[in-house]
């Protein structure tokens, strides 16, 4: 190592791990990764207790990027496929089922899932997203859906300026129907109205989503091929999954760095980097308790730029230094449950194991309750739960800010004021519930208002840094999904070893047509 370059990578979630694996493969740059937690995955790391599995934020694994695509290849073969009639169970799943797993088969796989999430809004589900089946119109009964309907055909005629969230969501399905499936639930995840949210986060994360699209694809659909670089990401039908999770995924990879000659180290966090505003020549991190500095030739940087920024200290001008530390950020609590039913059934077509409700996820929409999404983890995979056929395990997710009555409140009080308001909207019994768990995420959204409508003044001065590379979804301060945040790391890669001063390729990612991922996620 004393003759090779060397690069510090801060974070192991998908982006750094993506880096740090190119380096190796494409380069003789040797990467030094420097993760705070213990873990590895960031926020698509995957917790184990009591032997169920549990998924932050949900994780499919869908991408129009072959780059991307042939990497997760590389590290998980795929197996198992749908039948005709059984749009959630693979054939894998049906095996697991019916023989319990096979202790020879590969461990490390990806199984082929089919996607299914609603919204769960005045007790009853509705397709997501929206759709114009019967069903829909029968469960918003007649006056929502003349209103709705009306609504929609006026925002055809009269269009608002995109000024903010809110008239991104009107323009494209009216108002009525954003009141009733955007607003609330946009205002949960976000703690602040729509109105004040920049429009760049509808652009990304639904950008080719409307009322329009989804009508259209509902009619052309029996006459289409299967596209998975034209079909909009909310319209997908089908994804894969690591038969134990995202976080299986991303230790598999972490091994294989280390076995290259990359070096991980865990807790240990970046506090200071020591620049003149044009290199980064070394950063100081606690270590397991010890305050240590670290040198390298290289930085890729995954820490949220508000804490990146602050550690650069007074060499940064007080104008990027003051955007930087005061961008918004929302934090992320999950609770999973573990329990003997569900009190909503199964009223679909579709096949599932104990008749639970066929959904990966589920938006919560009800306006009394404070839950955002829930997740039934044996619906992703029938490996991510102990006993798959007679118990059912979720995960309750809510959006908060750090320091909040929310994060603030003590793990035994969160589970059972989660556990509550699962009850109060019909999903569960109480007396269901065999275990749970509670676990926090900070800064898991970067978020689009406050002082972030500046945002590029610090974008500016950090490519001005020339030994640096932003990348992965705090790296960037944008709402990325896991395949962008690879691909942010392919780009600083190729950058480094092609010479190439210009960023521009990698903050593109995400915002170029061939990248547009049209889809709400975690």
């Amino acid at each position: 190592m004393e003759n090779k370059k060397t690069a510090i990578i801060i974070g192991a979630g998908p982006a750094g791990l993506c880096a740090a694996y190119t380096l190796l493969t494409e380069t003789d740059i040797v990467p030094i990764i420097l993760e705070e937690s213990e873990y590895i995955g960031g926020i698509s790391r995957t917790i184990e207790h009591g032997g169920n599995r549990m998924d932050i934020g949900g994780h499919r694994f869908f991408s129009k990027s072959k780059e991307v695509n042939d990497f997760w290849a590389k590290f998980m073969p795929t197996q198992g496929a749908p039948s005709k009639d059984d749009i959630i169970l693979g054939t894998e799943t049906k095996k697991f089922a019916e023989n319990g797993p096979d202790p020879e088969k590969e461990d490390k796989v990806m199984l082929v899932r089919n996607r299914v999430s609603r919204i769960y809004y005045l007790k009853k589900f509705f397709d997501y997203p929206i759709s114009m089946k019967l069903e829909t119109f029968t469960n918003m009964g007649f006056a929502r859906t003349m209103k709705a309907g009306f609504g929609y055909m006026r925002s055809l005629v009269f269009k608002k300026e995109e000024d903010s969230l809110a008239n991104f969501y009107i323009n494209r399905f009216g108002k009525p129907l954003y009141e009733m499936f955007f607003e609330d639930y946009t205002e949960k995840l976000w703690g602040v109205n729509p109105k004040n949210i920049d429009p760049s986060w509808g652009a990304q994360r639904v950008k080719g989503l409307s009322l329009r699209k989804a009508v259209a694809d509902m009619i052309t659909k029996p006459f289409k091929k299967k596209d998975s670089k034209n079909v909009e990401t909310s319209l997908i039908e089908q994804y894969i999954y690591p038969k134990k999770g995202p976080g299986q995924l991303w230790e598999t990879v972490a091994e294989e760095i280390e076995k290259l000659g990359g070096k991980i180290i865990k807790n240990c966090a970046v506090k200071t980097l020591e620049t003149d505003g044009a290199q980064i020549s070394c950063v100081g991190v606690l270590h397991n308790g010890r305050e240590e500095m670290m040198k390298a030739d290289y930085y890729f940087s995954t820490m949220p730029i508000k804490d990146l920024v602050a550690g650069m200290g007074d060499v940064v001008p007080e104008d990027v230094h003051n955007i930087a530390v005061n961008l918004p950020y929302r934090d992320f609590i999950t609770v999973g449950l573990l329990v003997n039913k569900l009190k909503i059934k199964n009223e679909t077509k579709i096949k599932t194991v104990g008749n639970i409700v066929p959904d990966c996820w589920i938006y919560i929409q009800e306006r009394d309750v404070k839950l955002g999404r829930l997740q039934i983890f044996n619906n992703w995979s029938p490996y991510m739960v102990e006993d798959f056929e007679n118990k059912v395990w979720i995960g309750l997710e809510y959006f908060c800010s750090e320091g909040d009555m929310l994060w603030k409140m003590n793990d035994k009080d969160f589970i059972r004021f989660a556990s509550t308001e699962l009850e109060k909207i019909g999903i569960i019994d109480k007396a269901d519930i065999i275990d749970a768990v509670r676990a926090k995420v900070k800064k898991a959204y970067p978020a689009y208002f406050g002082t972030y409508a500046e945002f590029d003044k610090v974008k500016n001065y950090l490519d001005g840094i020339d030994n640096l590379y932003c990348i992965g979804r705090n790296g960037q301060h944008r709402y990325n999904n896991m395949d962008h945040s690879m691909m942010t790391a392919f780009e600083a890669v190729r950058a480094l070893k092609n010479g190439e001063r210009s960023r521009d390729a990698i903050w593109n990612v995400n915002t170029e047509k061939e990248y547009h991922e049209e889809k709400k996620e975690n």
